[in-house]
């Protein structure tokens, strides 16, 4: 499997077109609900390189053709003729199969290598640092040759379409058509420049956001995610900073120490201020220092007020900025929404738990919600007594369980429209855990002569068990609010510094 020396894995998809009635289409593939990665969302055909793809003098290009032929069926037309017929059927089945290999394709394949010529290099997009999961994909551009219809087969896809650029983009605002990010830049660059002009706009974006500049992530229409280094905690290495809005434009924690990071946010900012539209203020989900270390320099610069919970805006930095309290249910007016909606709000919602002055945002017209740091997508979220409470932590994810959410947006790690099942989930882990300690307590004790106090640093030798020990001293900090509940809850006693269970 091909990899960056930083782990990036190497992709590649095909923007495969053809002339429709009136315009160029492009074909666009429904990935499979379940799937881990942008489940339920419309990309282009491609994936990963693999073995197979190795020898060849260009191993992006083979796997770029490799995956179109599994995933639609269309191929050139030298390696059409070196299968045949009923070859191209056998070999697709193939490549199809949950163990199998395209073995069959990658042998024509290698008997005209002049085929890959046809691919129309357009650059590399490399995923955002959400977390872990990256890709250095390679973009190349195909037209659809005579006598080749493509078709999607149930499996990772389970539909498969040709779609105008613009009319893809216009069923994305109206929330009918699901479209990955870089994707939804591919239309766009399509629908502006046209055929004769999209060639140079691609491969100009491309190197400009491979050289730095900030991809225009988004996952839902009127939000922008920019994951900025940040000093965070473990296995994070950044937080999201988020831009939401159409004409009107809030920021919400802008969040990175570095000078580097900043310049980066600031010329997004720049770019989206020169386009006509407003930048309104900053937004503060809470105080921590990994979300708030840009916002007196982005409020300072723009002149824009800072809006936050009471509890945060007096531990924020000291600046010369406004600063404006946000009570819980308090609602933002955003304008228009992108499709043209009117009433379109960010309401904001209390949740804290984590920190005292949480707060989450979500927006009306789409669902989406800015939730900070009351879930992650890449770890679970640390309680830290005595600001960290976990009985009121677990009520503030019960509340946004409550709500009538679409897509869920968290500081650390990507976007997931699958926001009730994530919420259930941390539910779910946190029971686990308490049922995980009192395990590990033992049998309530009858009288403190029968029963064994532990500490804390023993307790997550055992109930941590499954993390790495180098994350214990962040390990300790949750498994001590849990503790707590269960003292508050009158099942554990602590006695001097250790904990023993006293009833069921």
């Amino acid at each position: 499997m091909a990899a960056s020396a930083e782990g990036v894995r190497s992709s590649a998809s095909v923007v495969l077109t053809r002339f429709g009635s009136s315009a160029i289409e492009v074909f666009l593939v429904q990935r499979a609900p379940a799937l881990r990665f942008l489940g339920g969302y419309w990309a282009l055909p491609g994936g990963v390189e693999g073995d197979e793809d190795q020898g060849f003098e260009d191993p992006a290009r083979a796997c770029a053709l490799r995956e179109l032929f599994e995933e639609t069926g269309v191929t050139t037309p030298e390696v059409a003729v070196k299968l045949g017929d009923e070859g191209r059927d056998v070999a697709r089945d193939e490549a199809l199969r949950r163990d199998g290999t395209a073995r069959r394709f990658v042998a024509a394949l290698r008997e005209v290598p002049q085929a890959m010529e046809r691919l129309e290099d357009l650059g590399v997009i490399t995923t955002p640092p959400f977390g872990a999961l990256r890709y250095a994909n390679r973009f190349y551009h195909f037209d659809l040759p005579a006598n080749e219809w493509p078709s999607v087969r149930d499996g990772e896809l389970v539909d498969g379409r040709f779609v105008a650029p613009a009319e893809a983009l216009r069923l994305w605002l109206e929330d009918e058509l699901r479209i990955a990010p870089p994707v939804l830049l591919v239309l766009d660059l399509l629908a502006r420049h046209g055929p004769a002009g999209f060639y140079a706009a691609m491969r100009a974006e491309t190197a400009l956001l491979e050289a730095g500049k900030l991809h225009p992530a988004t996952f839902s229409p009127g939000v922008l995610v920019f994951p900025l280094r940040t000093e965070t905690l473990p296995p994070a290495t950044t937080t999201n900073c988020y831009v939401v809005g159409q004409r009107r434009l809030f920021v919400i924690d802008p969040a990175s120490p570095y000078e580097d990071e900043q310049a980066r946010l600031f010329a997004k900012l720049d770019e989206l201020v020169s386009e006509g539209r407003e930048l309104s203020g900053v937004l503060v989900t809470h105080h921590h220092g990994d979300h708030v270390a840009a916002v007196v320099p982005t409020a300072e610069r723009y002149g824009v007020p800072v809006f936050a919970h009471g509890l945060t805006l007096e531990r924020l930095p000291p600046g010369s900025y406004e600063r404006r309290e946000l009570r819980d249910g308090d609602r933002i007016e955003l304008g228009h929404a992108p499709d043209g909606a009117e009433n379109w709000t960010l309401t904001a919602y209390h949740s804290p738990g984590h920190d005292r002055g949480h707060l989450a945002f979500v927006e009306s017209r789409y669902r989406a919600a800015i939730v900070g740091d009351l879930v992650s997508t890449i770890s679970t979220i640390i309680i830290d007594p005595p600001e960290g409470h976990l009985a009121t932590y677990l009520g503030s994810v019960r509340r946004m369980l409550a709500l009538d959410l679409e897509v869920l947006y968290p500081a650390h790690g990507p976007a997931t429209r699958k926001a009730r099942e994530v919420l259930r989930d941390y539910l779910a882990h946190r029971v686990d855990r308490e049922e995980q300690l009192l395990a590990a307590l033992g049998l309530p004790a009858e009288s403190a002569k029968d029963s064994a106090s532990r500490s804390v640093e023993e307790l997550v030798k055992v109930v941590y068990r499954d993390i790495d020990s180098a994350l214990y001293p962040y390990a300790q900090r949750s498994l001590l609010a849990g503790l707590l509940k269960l003292v508050e809850e009158g099942r554990v006693e602590e006695v001097a510094g250790c904990f023993r269970r006293i009833g069921r």
